[in-house]
C-alpha cells in the first residue's frame, strides 16, 4: 500500500468528499496553498486586526453533546463524588456542557477495571489477529463519524473545523490502522547461546497503561497513545485534558461499538492535581505516558519514581529553531515559517518559534513575514476562509499577552499585532517580532501562541550553536538549496525531528519525540511499540542436541 506523508499546511485547504453543513462548497474549490494565500476580505465576521470577530453570533455547531460521563469498565458513569465541571467554548467563553469530574476514587475504579481486563479478560488472551481485527473496526467507526467528532473538537478546542475534519481525523484513522497492522507482527527472537541451551525472547504486554493527553490535539494524541498500547495487548486508563474532554469520551464510546471489550479502555475527565496525580502515582499502573508541558512532565516523572518506579514516556515542550539560509527560496520560506509558527493558533509543541534568518536576506524576510501576518484571517473556526481561531482558554490567552508585553519591554521590534482581537472569546492578533535576541524571554520560553520571533545570524557554525542553546530539543526546520548545508545542519541540531525544506510533515510511521527537556521515548512508528512491551528471556536446557 502506498503511504503518503501529511504536511498539515499542504492538506489544510483540501476538503474530502463528506462535508459538514458548516462548510460551504467554496472551500472545495481550493487546492494546494491557495486557501492560505488568498485574501479573504469578503468573509463576514472575520477579523483582520479589528473587533469584527464579535460583530455577529458564533455559528451554532450542528452536533449534540451526548456523552459527558466517565467511561469505566465499558459503562458511562458519573464521578463517584457526583461533581461536574464546565467545558467552555473558546470563541465566547460560554459553557458548552458540564462534564463528570473524575478524581482519585474514579481513577482507582478505572485502574481496577483495566487490571481485571488485563488479568482475566479476553484482550491479552486473544490472538494478535483478533486484536488487529477489532482495531481495524475501531478505525472504520471513527471514519464514519468524522463530521461529528470534528465538530466536537472544534467547538471544545477552537481549532479550525477544516483542520479537524480534513487533516486530523483522517490521520487518526490512519494511525489506528497502522497499529492494527502491527498487532500480529510483534514477536521475539531465538538467541544462540554458548552451551546446550535453547534461548528465546518473548515480547510481552506490560499491563495497565496510564495515559494523560493534552488539550491542543485531543483526539490525535489519544490515537498516538492508545494505538501502540492496544496493539501490544495492554489495557488503558486515559485521562483527558480538562479543557477538552468531549471528543475523547465520544470516540471511546464508539470503540466499544466496534467490539473493544469492557475495561480495555477507560476514559476519565478531570484535573491534573487530582485525577492526573492519582494516575501517575498509582501502584497498580504498570506504565505511564504523558504529553504536555515540561514542568508537569517533571512532576509526573517524580510521582512515577516515588510510587512503583513505573516506566514513563514523555512528550514535552519545545522551542524549535526554524533556520533560513542565505540561498533559500524566500517566498517559500516565509510561507513555511508562517505556518510553522501560527498553525493551530501557535498551540503546537513543535512550533517553529525561533525563526533564524541569515543576515543577507533578513530585511527581506522580515518585511514579507510581516505582510503575510497582516493577511492572516482570524475568526470563527467554523467559518470558511478563516485561518486562525481563538486560543484555548483565558489562562493561555493572558499568558500569551504577557509574553508579547515582555517582548516589547525587552527591546524587540513589534512589526505587527501584539494585542487582542475582538471583544469576546480568546482571539489574539498574529504577532511578529524582529530584532529578537537570544536572551529575551520570547526567544527562550515556550509561548504556545501566535507570536513569531525573528532572529538574525551570520554563518552556519553560529546558528548551530545558538539553535542548540536551549533546554528543549523537540524539532527543527532547515531551509536551504544546498544538500551539504542541509546535511550539516540536520546532523548538528540536537532535536528529535529535523524537517528540511518542509515543516510539520507527520506520518504514522515517522517517530516523534524530543532530546533534552523535550521528553523521553518516541511516539508513533515502530519505536513506540517498545514503550508498551517487556522482554523476557526463556532459557531451556537441551539434552543431547543435534546441533547448537
Amino acid at each position: 500500500m502506498t503511504k503518503k506523508s501529511d504536511n498539515f499546511f499542504q492538506l489544510l485547504p483540501q476538503v474530502g468528499k463528506e462535508q459538514s453543513p458548516l462548510l460551504t462548497s467554496a472551500i472545495c474549490q481550493d487546492t494546494g496553498w491557495q486557501l492560505a494565500r488568498r485574501n479573504f476580505s469578503r468573509g463576514r465576521g472575520i477579523c483582520r486586526f479589528s473587533t469584527a470577530v464579535a460583530t455577529e453570533a458564533p455559528i451554532a455547531p450542528n452536533v449534540e453533546v451526548a456523552h459527558t460521563q466517565l467511561l469505566i469498565d465499558g459503562k458511562l458513569v458519573d464521578a463517584a463524588s457526583g461533581k461536574t465541571f464546565p467545558t467552555l467554548d473558546p470563541r465566547t467563553g460560554e459553557v458548552i456542557a458540564h462534564v463528570a469530574e473524575g478524581d482519585e476514587e474514579d481513577i482507582n475504579r478505572a485502574v481496577a477495571a483495566a487490571r481485571k481486563a488485563f488479568d482475566e479478560g479476553p484482550w491479552p488472551k486473544m490472538t494478535a489477529y483478533e486484536r488487529s481485527c477489532i482495531m481495524f473496526r475501531m478505525a472504520d467507526i471513527i471514519e464514519k463519524n468524522i463530521t461529528e467528532l470534528a465538530t466536537l473538537e472544534t467547538w471544545d478546542n477552537g481549532k479550525l473545523y477544516a483542520q479537524a475534519a480534513q487533516i486530523e481525523l483522517p490521520m487518526i484513522v490512519r494511525i489506528i490502522r497502522y497499529y492494527a497492522g502491527w498487532a500480529d507482527k510483534i514477536h521475539g527472537l531465538t538467541v544462540p547461546a554458548d552451551g546446550p541451551y535453547h534461548v528465546q525472547t518473548l515480547h510481552e504486554p506490560i499491563g495497565v497503561a496510564g495515559q494523560i493527553i493534552p488539550w491542543n490535539f485531543p483526539l490525535l494524541m489519544l490515537a498516538w497513545k492508545i494505538g501502540p498500547a492496544l496493539a501490544t495487548g495492554n489495557t488503558v486508563v486515559l485521562k483527558t485534558a480538562e479543557q477538552t474532554p468531549l471528543s475523547a469520551i465520544f470516540a471511546a464510546k464508539l470503540f466499544l461499538e466496534a467490539g473493544l471489550p469492557p475495561g480495555v479502555l477507560n476514559v476519565i475527565s478531570g484535573f491534573g492535581p487530582t485525577a492526573g496525580a492519582a494516575l501517575a502515582r498509582h501502584m497498580d499502573v504498570d506504565k505511564l505516558a504523558f504529553t504536555g508541558s515540561t514542568i508537569t512532565g517533571k512532576i509526573i516523572l517524580e510521582m512515577a519514581s516515588k510510587s512503583n518506579l513505573k516506566p514513563v514516556t514523555l512528550e514535552l515542550g519545545g522551542k524549535s529553531p526554524f533556520i533560513i539560509c542565505e540561498d533559500a527560496d524566500i517566498d517559500d520560506a516565509v510561507e513555511q515559517a508562517h505556518f510553522a509558527l501560527f498553525f493551530n493558533q501557535g498551540q503546537c509543541c513543535c512550533a517553529g518559534s525561533r525563526t533564524f534568518v541569515h543576515e543577507s536576506v533578513y530585511d527581506e524576510f522580515v518585511a514579507k513575514a510581516k505582510a503575510r501576518a497582516l493577511k492572516r484571517v482570524i475568526g470563527d473556526p467554523f467559518k470558511q476562509g478563516v485561518e486562525q481561531g481563538p486560543q484555548i482558554d483565558s489562562e493561555q490567552y493572558e499568558k500569551i499577552l504577557k509574553y508579547i508585553k515582555s517582548g516589547v519591554e525587552s527591546g524587540a521590534t513589534l512589526e505587527t499585532g501584539g494585542g487582542k482581537c475582538g471583544t469576546q472569546g480568546y482571539y489574539i492578533q498574529p504577532t511578529v517580532f524582529s530584532n529578537v535576541q537570544d536572551d529575551m524571554l520570547i526567544a527562550k520560553e515556550e509561548i504556545f501562541g501566535p507570536v513569531q520571533s525573528i532572529l538574525k545570524f551570520k554563518d552556519i557554525n553560529e546558528v548551530i550553536k545558538r539553535a542548540n542553546n536551549s533546554h528543549y530539543g523537540l524539532a527543527a526546520g532547515v531551509f536551504t538549496k544546498s544538500i551539504d548545508t542541509a546535511n550539516t545542519l540536520s546532523r548538528a541540531l540536537k532535536a528529535g525531528t529535523v524537517w528540511v525544506n518542509c515543516f510539520d510533515v507527520f506520518d504514522a510511521a515517522i517517530p516523534f519525540g524530543g532530546y533534552k527537556m523535550s521528553g523521553q521515548g518516541r511516539e508513533k512508528g515502530i519505536y513506540s511499540l517498545s514503550n508498551y512491551l517487556q522482554v523476557k528471556a526463556v532459557v531451556t536446557s537441551l539434552k543431547n542436541p543435534a546441533w547448537l
